[in-house]
């Protein structure tokens, strides 16, 4: 696995599925609470990490809040992604199109405007220090209602030059996609792409409205589509890309163990499967570690590890100059191993 996990680390890559939020490390979690005075319920780095024997998505999502508590200014929205960009330049990410839950912050009283500024001011120094290009993508919580989506959909009005893309996320169980059909209509008549959370836990049938009531242009997760095979055909024919979190599916209990991970399947299938990290800080790895992982429990060569990075780019918002350049420096990359 040495010679692969090197080929990996190198190989250009997009990142198309990572909430922010969800990169916050319990050293900088620290580092936060201690710089704004927040008290957290937990007395060392090493506690938390113990916390994180999620479940379910639930278990997580209830420790993901807590760690949120201690984002309060736009230096903290700054240096959380300037810690994310740091880690995912290194594991060869060209390109990142992060997730951000804006609920999750004014609900505490968080300026929409504190979250979203610290924000640009860390993918400026993404931009400078390592030549990666970044889209956000503004997250819905699913399991708050459609006036607060509504809600935060205006409080972003004046940003959306900022934003490439909206997105669902939180708890899916429950909160079918149906629910935010008209905030969808309006960021797609906003000129927004859209994307959602969908058969991560919920069934092939919140898939179907995704697609159908929703319009989305990228599929998160989608593990469950394969159960419907009718709609996997109808993935692969429309070229629908699905950003698949293995290490997610793994802590999440998605999946048993990584050797029953379906990622080759897609593949097969002719799926346009991407491997991403999800909330790398809650369950054990960016998106290097994602693929080394996959590689190993499903025995995936160079050719299957080059096509999802390949994937990666193709189901990226990049204008299609910008993805060709990026698959040429993908060829030459994998020409020259």
């Amino acid at each position: 696995m040495s010679d692969l996990s090197t080929f990996i680390a190198g190989l250009p890559k997009a990142e198309l599925h990572l909430h922010i939020e969800g990169s916050l490390e319990p050293e900088l979690m620290f580092a936060l609470a201690e710089r704004n005075g927040v008290a957290i319920p937990f007395a060392s780095v090493e506690a938390v990490r113990a916390a994180y024997a999620f479940n379910n998505l639930q278990d997580f999502l209830d420790i993901y809040y807590q760690g949120a508590n201690v984002l309060l200014t736009r230096e903290d929205f700054r240096d959380l992604a300037v810690a994310y960009f740091d880690r995912a330049a290194a594991d060869g990410v060209r390109h990142a199109e992060i997730m951000f839950d804006p609920q999750t912050h004014t609900a505490r009283g968080v300026a929409f405007e504190t979250v979203i500024t610290g924000l640009l001011d860390g993918i400026a120094d993404a931009e400078a220090r390592h030549g990666m290009s970044v889209r956000l993508i503004l997250s819905f919580l699913r399991h708050l209602d459609e006036a607060d989506a509504f809600a935060t959909f205006e409080a972003a009005q004046p940003w959306l030059a900022h934003i490439a893309a909206v997105g669902l996320d939180s708890s899916e169980l429950g909160h079918p996609p149906e629910k935010f059909a008209r905030v969808f209509a309006a960021a797609r008549a906003a000129g927004l792409r859209l994307v959602a959370h969908a058969g991560e836990e919920g069934p092939p049938e919140y898939v179907h409205q995704a697609l159908d009531l929703l319009g989305i242009d990228r599929l998160d997760h989608g593990n469950r589509s394969l159960e419907d095979p009718v709609l996997t055909a109808r993935l692969a024919r429309t070229g629908m890309t699905l950003t698949v979190c293995p290490l997610s599916n793994l802590k999440l209990c998605v999946v048993d163990a990584m050797a029953d991970h379906p990622i080759d399947r897609m593949l097969r299938e002719g799926l346009r499967a991407t491997i991403n990290s999800d909330d790398p800080a809650y369950f054990g790895g960016y998106v290097a570690d994602n693929y080394r992982a996959a590689a190993e429990a499903r025995g995936l060569d160079r050719d299957d590890l080059a096509l999802l990075a390949r994937n990666s780019f193709l189901g990226s918002f990049l204008p299609d100059d910008a993805v060709a350049t990026h698959l040429a420096a993908l060829d030459a990359y994998v020409e020259a191993q």
